[in-house]
């Protein structure tokens, strides 16, 4: 691998809010040490397309603030064939690109990890979902942005659920993990969690619910983690809405309210503090490896590990939420 002169940043799969503080992170950091940067817009698909562009310091100006990406994002099929990488990695050459910022998830990062398998250009990945379930990193771009939002929409529930004698079951967003759901169930008060990591919770939940109809519970807020295996909160509702007639069950789908939004003040910092890393990491010769923070310090994880290796939720916090829910 030769000295890096100039690089290239994407962002992949689901948007997230903070990309756009990376990518400007990422944009101003290379200029700064004298190296040429290409936005390559809409993910995998622009490596094969040949749809980059050059990026000044000015072309990231007031972007720290905006929600989505000014990259846009895409999902792209042919990139997981050997055909698709070997027309990404010659233009890649063809632009002079020495090295890649990718800023995405899982499958963002088993594409560069592959890429990285065959070609010598150097991939660096940002974690950037609202998911949080990227192992390797206590953070992931997005996720606290996500969170707020929805604890915000959650205390507005709350408010007609007091007023109406009313049982909502609110379904998060998290794919396969629980973070949202139990990081919102816990700020929300929420009497019942439901989320992927915990087997067999509906049985429980018709306990949770007969314990607080019994202490006159006004209202309930159930969150329901849209990766939880009984099923999504319309499912879940039906199962226990025959046992509990006396309340008026409502369900709200957030959905992708939560993908939006101006990003906080965390997510902008640290997905700035990550774009610089991205960078520097790329200057010291690193590959196939993802900038990440633990215990706020920046670490750097294999993308085979961050890949296949399982990040749990707080099994504490489970308890605590159980403690407080009474």
């Amino acid at each position: 691998m030769g000295k890096i002169r100039r690089i290239g940043v994407l962002t992949s799969g689901g948007d997230a809010p903070g990309m756009n503080a990376a990518i400007r992170a990422v944009t101003r950091t290379a200029i700064y040490n004298q190296l040429e940067v290409f936005g390559i817009r809409h993910g995998y698909r622009g490596l094969i397309e040949r749809n980059f562009k050059q990026l000044k310091a000015h072309s990231v100006s007031d972007i720290l603030q905006r929600g989505g990406t000014i990259l846009k994002t895409a999902r792209c099929e042919e990139f997981k064939t050997p055909e698709g990488r070997k027309t990404a990695y010659d233009n890649l050459k063809d632009f002079g690109i020495d090295g890649v910022v990718v800023i995405g998830g899982d499958g963002t990062f088993t594409g560069a990890r592959i890429f990285n398998e065959e070609y010598d250009i150097p991939f660096i990945g940002i974690p950037g979902t609202i998911d949080n379930d990227i192992y390797g990193t206590d953070y992931t771009i997005g996720y606290d942005t996500a969170l707020n939002t929805v604890v915000e929409a959650v205390d507005k529930i709350r408010d007609t659920a007091s007023a109406h004698n009313r049982l909502f079951f609110i379904e998060v967003m998290g794919a396969d993990a629980g973070f949202i759901a139990l990081y919102s169930g816990i700020a929300n008060g929420a009497e019942a969690i439901l989320i992927p990591e915990i087997p067999d919770q509906v049985k429980n939940l018709k306990k949770t619910l007969e314990e607080g109809f019994k202490r006159k519970k006004s209202s309930n807020i159930i969150i329901v983690a849209e990766g939880e295996d009984e099923g999504g909160a319309f499912e879940i509702a039906e199962k226990v809405k025959s046992d509990f007639e006396n309340y008026s069950i409502r369900v709200t789908v957030l959905g992708h309210i939560q993908r939006g939004g101006s990003p906080t003040a965390s997510d902008r910092v640290n997905a700035s503090r990550l774009g610089y890393a991205a960078v520097e990491a790329l200057l010291d010769g690193q590959t196939s490896v993802m900038v990440g923070l633990q215990h706020n310090e920046i670490v750097l994880v294999p993308f085979r590990k961050a890949i296949k290796q399982h990040k749990d939720v707080d099994r504490n916090l489970l308890e605590i939420a159980d403690i407080l829910s009474l």
